[in-house]
C-alpha cells in the first residue's frame, strides 16, 4: 500500500478508534455483532453504539402490573379455598346492586318498585306486596289496596314514609295512595345520591367477601407453601378489583340514566 493511500485512510481509522474508545466493552462487543449484521456487498455501516433506550415511568408501571397479575386454576387450590364460591358470592353482590337500582330508582315506571319495602307488624316483618295489592293508577300515582290486611295499613303507611324513596303516602280507609315525586332536577340528583349509596354498599359487601375469604386462607396456611398462599391472596385481590370495577360501571351507567 502506498503512502498516499495511508494518508487517505488515516482520518477514517482515527474516527473509528475514537468511537470505540468512548463506548464500554459491552458496547464494543455489540459493535462487532452489529457490524456483521449490517455488512452488505462489501460495505459496512457502523451503528450508533452508545445510544440507550430508557423505560418511562408509565412503561415500568405497566410492566409491573402485568407481571403481578396471576391466574390460578381454581381446582388446584380447592384444599385451601373454593374460589368458585367466592366468585359466586361476588356475583351475587352485583345482582343485588342491579336489583336495588331497579326497585329503588325506577319508581315512576313500575309498581314493583314498592315490593321490597318491609312492613313491621306485631306478627313479624313482611314485604309490602304480601300484605297489599300494589297497582299503578297513573304515571303519577301508585295505589296499595290493604283490604286483605287492614290491620297492617298504618304500619304499611309508616314503612312507605320512612323508606329511602322520599314518599308521602296518603291513607283513605284501607287504600294507600302513593304520589310519584315530580321529576325535577333536584329529584334526579337525589336519586343519583341514593344510587351512590347503593354502590358504596356493594363495594363494602365485596370487601367483606374478600375478608372472609382471606380469613379462610389464613386458616389453611399449615402445610401450604408461602408462594401458593401469596398467589391465592393475589387472585382474591384481583377478583375483588374486577368486581369493584363492575360496580363502578353499573353506577356510572345508572347515574347517566338518571341525569339524562
Amino acid at each position: 500500500m502506498s503512502l498516499s493511500h495511508l494518508n487517505v485512510l488515516r482520518p477514517v481509522l482515527c474516527r473509528s478508534l475514537v468511537q470505540l474508545a468512548r463506548c464500554p466493552p459491552a458496547g464494543r462487543a455489540r459493535a462487532s455483532s452489529a457490524s456483521l449484521l449490517c455488512s452488505h456487498k462489501g460495505t459496512t455501516s457502523i451503528p450508533d453504539l452508545c445510544t440507550r433506550s430508557y423505560a418511562t415511568k408509565k412503561t415500568k408501571a405497566k410492566a409491573k402490573g402485568q407481571s403481578s397479575k396471576v391466574t390460578i386454576n381454581f381446582a388446584l387450590v380447592e384444599d385451601i379455598i373454593s374460589l368458585e364460591e367466592v366468585k359466586g358470592d361476588m356475583t351475587a353482590v352485583l345482582h343485588a346492586l342491579k336489583d336495588d337500582f331497579s326497585r329503588n330508582l325506577n319508581i315512576r315506571s313500575s309498581p314493583g318498585a314498592l315490593d321490597h319495602i318491609v312492613v313491621t307488624t306485631p306478627d313479624g316483618k313482611f314485604p309490602l306486596n304480601q300484605l297489599g295489592q300494589i297497582s299503578m293508577k297513573s304515571p303519577q300515582l301508585i295505589v296499595v289496596n290493604m283490604t286483605s290486611s287492614p290491620e297492617a295499613t298504618a304500619a304499611a303507611t309508616r314503612a312507605l314514609r320512612e323508606s329511602s324513596l322520599k314518599l308521602n303516602p296518603e291513607v283513605d280507609g284501607t287504600i294507600i295512595k302513593v304520589p310519584i315525586p315530580k321529576v325535577t332536577r333536584e329529584h334526579r340528583e337525589n336519586l343519583t345520591k341514593l344510587a351512590k349509596q347503593f354502590g358504596n354498599k356493594a363495594k363494602d359487601s365485596l370487601r367483606k367477601v374478600r375478608a372472609n375469604a382471606l380469613s379462610q386462607v389464613k386458616k389453611a396456611k399449615d402445610g401450604q407453601s408461602e408462594d401458593t398462599i401469596r398467589l391465592v391472596e393475589k387472585q382474591l385481590q384481583q377478583m375483588t378489583d374486577g368486581y369493584t370495577g363492575e360496580v363502578e360501571k353499573q353506577l356510572a351507567a345508572k347515574t347517566k340514566e338518571l341525569l339524562a
